[in-house]
């Protein structure tokens, strides 16, 4: 599963009711149903996202979040409340307890979906970084806490100043906030000092959509994040808007308290990634990586690999999923290295993005990625796998504008004790070739080898 998410309700058929909808997401899902045993699950389970209902009987949400947040093994766990829609006071509540976000009820399925896969995303940076310090949890969290800085630079691009005043209003008590009508200036503001951009999708005078396809193709401002203001009623809109590659939404009209949580789990996601870039290089003897994409390379996947084997011996499964990008020689041919270069960013990307952050992810040489996802069987792994085939499949890369489709091919082998790294790597290629006769943008999976 692509993450362990936990649902704290006191009533079963909201519990059961949010367990149905994230577990068609492939996610895995746990339950409680108090604060006392959600605090005893966190204590004792491994952790992605928590989504606490705000007022329950006994240890209310508040006090679950505050306790999490205080608790050196969870404080770093996302955690979204869920809260009445009328009731601010109770966002107020959630923010001075820890929440990093909001839910109201009664659940809109997109909204919750967004709220999860954003928070997941920073989990994961989290996790990087955490690997990166080298030290336990509580000793790491001052370090990851100063990366968060208490201001952000933020762009806002709308064609209605009054919008655009009455929310700048409440980032500046925080943030320093710059405003823009002209797109085509956006644009260019954008390529330069800027944390965060929030583009209206509701706008009469430019479409939002294309500025952001435009933000998206230029390499100056790819890895910018995006917080889409847009209308809860397009849904297709807002669709099309995470397909361009906007990182969240906000509805109309912009309630206080989630645009303060939106825009400040963004900035730290950013403020966490820069940290990670920038340290790259001193990390360089342990992370031996792939120059274009920036996964590992080769060497450091053969190299992390060889402790999951050594666990294979004494039952413990792990599988590896291989990738291949179907009809690349075609891309480079046709429309040339740079542009190939591109596609096997994005590809990368969605790739570190969307699996889990114990999984090790490598480029293991040209158009060929690897994963190893550790205590996984094969058929975990395959239902990881397509799901992340069909996210390829059906989210364009944008060059200049320009929508390229671009799918992928995997094969799948789950190791068995005593079988060696070529012996798992034959199995999962052979399934991957099997895969590209079959039609291609498809995951096939070795059967089983018998230990002998």
């Amino acid at each position: 599963m692509s993450a362990r998410i936990l649902v704290v309700d006191d009533l079963a058929p909201n519990r059961h009711l949010l367990e149905a909808k994230l577990s068609r997401e492939y996610y895995d899902v746990l339950s409680a149903g108090s604060g006392q045993e959600a605090l005893d699950i966190a204590d004792t389970e491994k952790l992605d996202l928590v989504l606490l209902d705000a007022m329950m009987p006994g240890i209310n949400g508040f006090d679950v979040c505050r306790r999490l947040k205080a608790d050196p093994k969870t404080w770093h766990i996302p955690v979204v409340m869920v809260t009445a829609l009328e009731e601010t006071s109770d966002r107020i509540r959630g923010l001075e307890a820890g929440a990093d976000d909001f839910i109201s009820k009664p659940i809109d399925d997109f909204n919750m979906m967004a709220r999860v896969r954003s928070l997941l995303r920073l989990k994961m940076i989290t996790d990087q970084l955490l690997t990166h310090t080298g030290q336990s949890l509580e000793d790491s969290r001052p370090m990851i806490e100063s990366l968060d800085r208490p201001n952000g630079r933020i762009l806002i691009v709308d064609d209605h100043a009054g919008r655009m005043e009455r929310m700048a209003v409440q980032l500046r008590v925080q943030h320093d906030v710059s405003l823009q009508m002209d797109p085509r200036q956006a644009i260019e503001d954008s390529r330069g000092d800027i944390d965060l951009l929030i583009v209206s999708l509701v706008s009469d005078e430019f479409d939002g959509l294309r500025l952001c396809a435009r933000l998206r193709s230029d390499e100056k401002t790819r890895d910018l994040p995006i917080l889409a203001i847009g209308e809860a009623s397009e849904e297709a809109r807002l669709v099309r808007a995470y397909d361009v590659g906007i990182n969240d939404t906000l509805m109309r009209p912009v309630e206080t308290q989630e645009l303060m949580a939106r825009v400040a789990t963004q900035l730290k996601r950013k403020f966490y990634a820069d940290s990670l870039r920038d340290n790259f290089n001193e990390n360089l003897e342990m992370v031996v990586s792939d120059p274009l994409t920036g996964l590992g390379n080769r060497r450091y996947f053969d190299r992390s690999m060889m402790p999951l084997i050594d666990q294979a011996k004494t039952g413990t499964a792990f599988s590896l999923v291989m990738f291949d990008v179907d009809h690349f020689k075609r891309v480079n041919d046709i429309l040339g290295h740079d542009t190939g270069d591109t596609v096997l960013k994005e590809i990368a990307a969605r790739l570190v993005t969307n699996f889990r952050s114990i999984d090790i992810v490598s480029r293991y040489g040209g158009e060929e990625f690897v994963v190893a996802m550790p205590e996984t069987t094969a058929a975990d792994a395959k239902i990881a796998a397509d799901r992340i085939r069909a996210l390829i499949s059906g989210t364009p890369v944008y060059l200049d504008g320009q929508a390229l489709s671009v799918s992928v091919s995997a094969g799948i082998a789950q190791a068995t004790s005593g079988e060696s790294a070529r012996d798992i790597f034959k199995r999962a290629d052979e399934a991957l070739y099997k895969a590209k006769l079959g039609g291609r943008d498809r995951v096939e999976t070795s059967p089983i080898k018998k230990a002998a």
